[in-house]
């Protein structure tokens, strides 16, 4: 009796792992049957959809690449940016903001000038331009004739009257008719202590109105060898970040009763010396650094010196500060291609 049980017991698992191993079977067909199915309409998806890429685009050969995708999408950003600045630069020549110093397309191209010199001048010094025009400006022809054979473009450098229209801008005003080689800073008002500002304006300026390779300050009692001062540039043209001068650091005057006093001693170090820039009365910067002043003019700092101011600039920028010794205009028998007078 207990063997006629165990052997129906034994038989009934048989079944159920039977039917078990069946159902599982079964499970697996379908599952396969239905993969295969999606796998086929993906495929057939795909090819409807590559078909229909083709008539849409009319290549019948092949279907666009990923990479090609993105390239039309560059191209039709690019289309984009430049018909948008084309509208701007439509709308800012309506508006009169394009420069009026810039080329023809159908013009002949001119060469660049060498530098652009500026004298810093100011009002009651006409005696002083006149000798220097007289010493080695030039007017009129000769004037035209060194910048279009040298290259160097010389203008006497001034601001506005504070009492704007009064007699002293009117004297400058008759006296630029007659000689026309004025730069006249409409902005900038005149007075000695905004030299440093009316410095940091004329390179601003001369950037914007001239694309020369090189911009010179000068004050209104210096000489210049013209020649030899071109020369001097011309071998410097390869390095782009030029900073020529005679170079020094001088001494800090911290009392305010000095002469040459400097209300931001403290900022310098020691309070003794400053640090290294090009002397005043003549010094020359590169196109680059020109831009670089235009640019940043309105962040730009200006202490009580126009040639400590333009050397703070510098000072942490990647220049190259070139001390030419020629540029100290002690005297003529030094070698010094400048002189005070």
């Amino acid at each position: 009796m207990q063997g006629r049980k165990s052997s129906i017991r034994i038989f009934g698992m048989s079944l159920q792992s039977r039917i078990s191993i069946l159902m599982l079977s079964m499970f697996a067909i379908f599952a396969c049957l239905y993969v295969a199915g999606r796998l086929w309409q993906d495929a057939e998806n795909r090819v409807y959809l590559a078909k229909e890429l083709d008539r849409i685009t009319g290549q019948g050969k092949s279907v666009i690449s990923v990479d090609d995708s993105w390239k039309i999408l560059g191209c039709r950003e690019q289309l984009n940016k430049l018909a948008a600045l084309e509208m701007e630069l439509a709308t800012a020549r309506q508006e009169g903001f394009v420069s009026k110093y810039l080329p023809e397309m159908n013009k002949t191209p001119k060469t660049n000038p060498l530098v652009v010199i500026g004298i810093l001048t100011g009002f009651g010094r006409k005696n002083e331009r006149n000798a220097i025009r007289k010493a080695w400006m030039g007017t009129g022809s000769a004037l035209k004739k060194m910048e279009d054979h040298k290259g160097i473009i010389v203008r006497f450098v001034i601001g506005r009257s504070s009492n704007r229209g009064d007699s002293l801008d009117r004297s400058i005003d008759s006296e630029n008719k007659q000689t026309n080689d004025f730069f006249i800073l409409e902005n900038h008002v005149e007075a000695p202590k905004e030299l440093p500002n009316k410095t940091k304006i004329f390179f601003a300026h001369a950037a914007e109105n001239w694309d020369a390779d090189y911009y010179a300050k000068l004050n209104d009692d210096i000489y210049v060898n013209i020649d030899a001062l071109g020369n001097i540039l011309a071998a410097h043209l390869n390095q782009p970040r030029v900073y020529i001068g005679c170079m020094k650091s001088g001494e800090i005057f911290s009392k305010s009763f000095e002469e040459w006093y400097e209300p931001d001693w403290w900022k310098f170090g020691d309070g003794k010396t400053y640090f290294r820039h090009a002397s005043g009365e003549m010094f020359v910067i590169s196109k680059a650094l020109a831009k670089f002043v235009s640019i940043n003019r309105s962040v730009l700092r200006a202490y009580a010196h126009d040639d400590v101011s333009v050397g703070s600039w510098f000072i942490g920028a990647n220049v190259e500060h070139i001390n030419e010794r020629k540029f100290c205009c002690s005297s003529w028998s030094s070698g010094a291609i400048c002189t005070g007078v």
